[in-house]
């Protein structure tokens, strides 16, 4: 099969590698004509994946008409939420009404506050052929080939069929299920509980406090979920529960990483300068918290992070407000 990966980024150019390694012929577009030719040269990502070697049937191009009609197939999008929009309403000019497209970017619009399949929903021809990727998955250890299980989801049995057997491999099992609202929430509200979990080790909290904002941060993905039409289910899942273990815990999270040095004083624009990679938390944090507000759903632990980002409250301070809060009952309805 033909297959096509429209962002360069670290996760879309292991996701490249994987399609390569199911048998498939695989373009990878990025922006950067010189870093295109750069890995097309080198077979490697140096930017994003470095020592990564680029199976061979995988081919980098800045020309985003190639890579579509090149995934003619199967379409990946793979760029930040705040580019998806504008970068696939440009790609659909060349798409195919038929095609599939798989989702890999996790987080909401700004603005709009729409999941990623809605949005390519709305500027792609392939409505009703959109499927999301969710689940625990470091693009270095995907890369790496290193044991990886996710879920594929799609209100489409069938596309869900199709791209769960496009990606899998002995090393990379793949579920499927239709639950679309729970993964991306899931995927979504995950990073803003990460930059938490962060904070409280940054701040030298400990394995308690961790495990309860872990936690309780799940009670957070799972009433906003159920609020948006979610199977509870799918947030026990790898699309939740697995996802939001791995990105509150991991080294290789971005967004714990951010949290982490909040915690130790540094400051949001110093550490945002510093990155290479784009922590989806950040921006996604504002969005989560105003589809809570107009849902009517508490979620303290994303509203402390709104305060901390984007109002200048200090990290102790959101810790303390987090832990004194009205005593209530855990499963309260």
């Amino acid at each position: 099969m033909e297959a096509a990966v429209i962002g360069a980024g670290s996760w879309g150019t292991a996701l490249a590698i994987q399609l390569a390694r199911a048998g498939h012929a695989v373009t990878l577009w990025g922006r950067d004509e010189a870093s295109a030719r750069e890995m097309a040269e080198t077979r490697e990502n140096k930017r994003y994946l470095p020592g990564v070697h680029l199976p061979a049937p995988l081919s980098p191009t800045a020309n985003l008409e190639e890579a579509v009609r090149a995934g003619r197939k199967l379409l990946v999008c793979a760029v930040p939420s705040h580019a998806v929009r504008e970068t696939m309403t440009l790609a659909a000019a060349y798409m195919r009404e038929d095609g599939v497209i798989a989702s890999a970017t996790k987080g909401l619009e700004e603005g709009s506050g729409k999941r990623m399949s809605e949005v390519l929903d709305e500027c792609t021809p392939c409505k009703g052929r959109v499927a999301v990727i969710a689940g625990p998955s470091f693009a270095k250890e995907v890369a790496a080939e290193m044991p990886t299980i996710v879920t594929i989801a799609s209100t489409s049995p069938q596309v869900a069929d199709f791209v769960q057997h496009a990606f899998v491999t002995p090393m990379f099992r793949v579920y499927a299920l239709e639950d679309v609202v729970g993964a991306e929430i899931g995927g979504t509200v995950k990073n803003v509980i990460a930059i938490a979990a962060g904070v409280s080790d940054g701040l030298g909290l400990g394995h308690n406090t961790r495990a309860g904002i872990i936690t309780r941060g799940l009670a957070e993905v799972n009433r906003l979920a159920m609020k948006m039409g979610a199977d509870p289910l799918t947030v026990t899942g790898l699309a939740g529960l697995g996802d939001l273990v791995l990105t509150c815990t991991g080294e290789l999270s971005r967004n714990r990483s951010l949290g982490l040095r909040l915690g130790r004083g540094e400051k949001l624009s110093e550490i945002l300068g510093s990155m290479k990679q784009v922590a989806e938390g950040v921006r996604n944090t504002l969005t989560v918290d105003d589809l809570a507000r107009t849902h009517q759903v508490d979620m303290p632990i994303t509203a402390q992070m709104r305060c901390l980002l984007f109002e200048d409250k200090t990290p102790r301070s959101a810790m303390v407000d987090l832990m004194t809060r009205q005593p209530k009952r855990e499963f309260a309805r």
